[in-house]
């Protein structure tokens, strides 16, 4: 059986570093209401004329190093953002460009922080299948773009930042042994799309628009949808939630994931956290978290890592791989 093993990961975070106390003369809050409600401790914002294809590209450097390959080595390019540079073309596109890749082809994803999980499913499924060789799977995002800065519930959560992940074909043997993603649970649910949605568009107010978001709602939602798509990923794979090592789930907020990894029954010894260090970065948050991970020597071959998230529409999923 063909499977999409992870050949290398790779990261990039904008250079400036916004605390929590840079928001305290400026809205009703504090580093201490921030950090108790969310775990988050700081984050980076993209610098005036930096794209998200910008983010994308040095993410996609990094790693396309760690494999040790070139940009010529890859067949496709997915890229999962919710913040692209233009309408059109896609940002994908632009990394291509940027890259140097002039073979294959790119396309991007919206599933908005779900995306990467939606890209990693759609990467699995064309190595499988034959279609390509190699994939570079990308979460790249500039949400400080559409902050509303004078909505404390929102502004105080998001961040800027890209994560790269390199997929190569290799043989397995159709078990659950193998090396690779194992299994994957896509899903959505548009009856909630008003929970977590941005108030402009194209067709409807010819601007970007601003993040809107019911949080305790989409609090109770997280909880509840990630730990079960985490389980029937498990169950597809074959997999006992006893012999996960690492939960690398999105990086929203940390008590949705200390609840999760509750009612998945692991301890928070197996969880990759990089919430406080980046804040909430969408599509880029696993792929960042992974990447950050590796680069520490954290995971080792073998080990069984799932990943899980949610965001806007609502939509949600989950992956079951061997490092």
């Amino acid at each position: 059986m063909r499977r999409a093993i992870v050949r290398g990961t790779g990261h990039y975070l904008p250079e400036r570093v916004v605390e929590n106390s840079w928001f305290e003369d400026k809205l009703d809050t504090s580093d201490e209401w921030i950090r108790a409600r969310t775990g988050i401790e700081r984050r980076h914002f993209a610098a005036e004329g930096q794209r998200t294809s910008d983010l994308g590209i040095l993410a996609a450097r990094a790693a396309l190093d760690k494999a040790g390959l070139a940009a010529q080595d890859i067949d496709a390019v997915i890229v999962a953002t919710s913040t692209p540079d233009l309408t059109f073309p896609s940002v994908a596109t632009m990394v291509q460009a940027g890259l140097g890749m002039t073979r294959g082809f790119a396309y991007d994803i919206q599933a908005v922080c779900a995306g990467f999980v939606f890209a990693l499913a759609n990467a699995d499924a064309m190595i499988r299948a034959g279609l390509a060789e190699r994939v570079l799977v990308i979460g790249a995002e500039t949400f400080s773009r559409i902050m509303d800065w004078t909505d404390r519930g929102t502004c105080v959560l998001f961040g800027d930042g890209a994560g790269a992940v390199v997929l190569e074909a290799a043989e397995g043997d159709g078990t659950a042994q193998d090396r690779g993603i194992l299994a994957t649970d896509l899903n959505s649910d548009g009856q909630y799309r008003d929970l977590l949605y941005v108030d402009g568009g194209v067709a409807s107010t010819g601007t970007a628009g601003y993040l809107r978001m019911q949080g305790n709602l989409v609090f109770r939602h997280a909880v509840e949808k990630l730990a079960d798509t985490a389980h029937r990923a498990l169950d597809k794979a074959g997999i006992a939630p006893e012999q996960v090592d690492w939960l690398v789930p999105h990086q929203a907020n940390l008590r949705i994931i200390e609840a999760t990894a509750k009612r998945m029954h692991l301890p928070m010894q197996k969880v990759v956290l990089t919430v406080a260090d980046h804040g909430n970065t969408s599509a880029a948050s696993i792929p960042l978290a992974l990447s950050v991970a590796d680069a520490q020597g954290r995971f080792k071959p073998g080990d069984l890592l799932v990943v899980e998230a949610i965001g806007g529409g609502l939509a949600w999923g989950s992956a079951v791989l061997r490092w």
